[in-house]
């Protein structure tokens, strides 16, 4: 069973250790990425995400264990909700974990989505191509845009 639970500010550093393996992913795709002097890569910022009323850090959690992470920007001022930043660690990848949590999040968020992966990601674009047209019966935009990015637009 796949649980979204929201990260509490106090549970920061947890989701920085999960990032930290999002982010040697994202190198192979980004290579300006590099190990920073104390052997790790620079963080994200996450302080917004306790700060704005619009911003939601979620971990992923099978049974008791954490298997990801999701940042989330929700509808605000006519932009439709987005998803910032969303990884399942390698060990669960096609098991259908990472769908179920996509799943849950478009159900948390009703609305318009907007949904975009780097132009080198192609697992991901093929992930996320396939969820939402799975979720929406097909009825989805999908376009690159002026950096090459595969976008995906819907409502839910």
């Amino acid at each position: 069973m796949i649980n979204l639970i929201k990260v509490l500010k106090e549970q920061k550093p947890i989701l920085h250790n999960l990032m930290q393996f999002y982010i040697y992913e994202f190198s192979k795709y980004i290579p300006g990425i590099t190990i920073e002097a104390n052997g790790s890569y620079k963080p994200f910022d996450l302080d917004p995400f306790w700060e704005s009323a619009n911003l939601h850090p979620f971990f992923i959690m099978f049974e008791n264990e954490y298997i990801g992470f999701a940042l989330i920007e929700s509808e605000k001022d006519g932009n439709p909700n987005t998803v910032k930043e969303f990884f399942i660690i390698q060990k669960y990848n096609g098991k259908g974990f990472g769908k179920c949590a996509a799943v849950l999040l478009f159900q948390m968020f009703p609305g318009s989505w907007k949904v975009t992966q780097i132009a080198k990601n192609y697992p991901a674009q093929a992930f996320w191509r396939s969820v939402i047209s799975d979720f929406t019966n097909g009825d989805f935009t999908e376009y690159y845009d002026e950096n090459r990015r595969s976008v995906q637009t819907f409502v839910v």
